[in-house]
């Protein structure tokens, strides 16, 4: 079967974020189908652009998986320049739409680039070619832009989201969702019942399982430093930004000054600057900011963890559901995970994996840890290996990719 992956901010090992189509193709492509990706050589979650060598388009081979990057104005920040990037990808699909369908001839075609105006290009290429038509969602347009951005419903950028949203839902034959808890918000845009599938994010098991490079240097020494004085030690590892809340988790590390638990913070983001002088200013000497680590190394941080801790903000948006990344690398790891998110769906509760509190609440985040720590390393143990065995069962991309294939055919 030919497979046609439409996604603008596609990623791969080689250009970083985001990984997902990478490694669904991957597994496609090692069931035997054949998978093209078409993508914006332009992406603000990308580490690294690909190199078109001064070319308008470029076709590359990344394992097995085929990719056709598209030269796309480069941009900076949610202002006209990213709608302008959205709308050049847009033309280049309407574009080589033809000759994509005449050479590629896809069975399947998906439109998954968070943003919906792609399936109108993309149901145009089904119709040549006489594939079925997917439509991906990973974050709901326009309600993430309404609800978490504060445009108005009246925008015309948010009108022009809502009628291609709504093209979709009528007009693909299958309708895949990250989210879990959303049948009712789209049915109510018109989507039949029976096109809804859930196909949740996900981990390559391989990269937990191969000899993973350890800790180095200062990062190593400062863990090894507080384990050996006695230190608990309750990690977050990844963005610092607004909508991590982690201010809430620096304030119950304010209200466990004096206990045995360092706060450590991996990574690096736009508030990391503000919660450094927070802590500084709150004299806090149990809090501990590192900068980012490999993704290779990923493992071997975790490993240290006594608790992993993710939180986000109080978010109505979140009663669609959740379904980070972050969490999927702390079970993976077989971290106990406390969670401090109200949302549609659990995961650590479904799990028996840690314990989940409210969202922005320092005393809330400062009890779960407690309770946790409370339990001793047995206990946590054996929501470690829950945790690990959770994500086996259900979020490996090759389970993801065979539910994602038996949803679209």
């Amino acid at each position: 079967m030919n497979i046609l992956l439409v996604n603008h901010y596609a990623g791969s090992p080689v250009h970083g974020m985001e990984y997902r189509p990478f490694y669904l193709a991957r597994e496609w492509v090692r069931l035997g189908h054949s998978v093209r990706i078409l993508a914006s050589a332009e992406s603000h979650v990308r580490a690294r652009q690909p190199d078109l060598l001064g070319r308008k388009s470029l076709e590359e081979v990344i394992e097995g998986v085929s990719y056709s990057w598209y030269r796309t104005p480069p941009y900076v920040g949610n202002g006209i320049g990213r709608v302008r990037n959205m709308a050049s990808f847009v033309g280049w699909l309407y574009r080589e739409g033809k000759r994509i369908a005449d050479d590629f001839r896809p069975d399947v075609v998906i439109a998954s680039s968070t943003y919906p105006m792609d399936i109108w290009p993309a149901h145009r290429i089904a119709r040549m070619a006489g594939a079925r038509l997917v439509y991906e969602v990973h974050d709901l347009w326009p309600l993430s832009p309404i609800e978490l951005g504060g445009m108005p419903r009246w925008h015309p950028f948010i009108i022009l989201v809502q009628i291609a949203e709504d093209y979709a839902y009528r007009h693909a034959d299958s309708v895949v969702s990250m989210l879990p808890k959303v049948r009712e918000y789209m049915e109510s845009r018109g989507m039949a019942p029976h096109k809804l599938h859930i196909v949740p994010n996900g981990i390559d098991p391989a990269e937990w399982d191969s000899d993973f490079p350890p800790l180095e240097g200062d990062v190593k020494a400062v863990f090894k430093r507080f384990r050996e004085e006695g230190f608990s030690i309750v990690g977050y590892a990844g963005a610092h930004g607004v909508a991590n809340a982690l201010d809430a988790f620096l304030e119950a590390a304010v209200l466990m000054a004096e206990e045995r638990v360092v706060f450590m913070l991996v990574g690096n983001g736009p508030e990391k600057a503000v919660l450094q002088r927070q802590a500084s200013a709150a004299g806090l000497r149990n809090v501990c900011f590192l900068d980012p680590v490999k993704k290779n190394q990923i493992p071997s941080l975790l490993k240290w963890f006594d608790v992993a801790y993710i939180g986000l903000q109080r978010q109505p948006l979140f009663r669609f559901g959740i379904a980070p990344n972050k969490l999927m690398d702390y079970m993976m790891a077989g971290c106990p995970v406390l969670m401090a998110i109200e949302a549609g769906n659990d995961p650590v509760g479904e799990a028996g994996c840690g314990l989940t509190v409210m969202p922005e609440d320092a005393g809330a985040i400062a009890k779960g840890i407690r309770t946790l720590l409370a339990m001793g390393e047995k206990q946590r143990n054996e929501m470690g290996r829950l945790a690990r065995k959770y994500i086996l069962q259900h979020h490996t991309y090759l389970v993801l990719a065979r539910r994602f294939l038996e949803a679209v055919t």
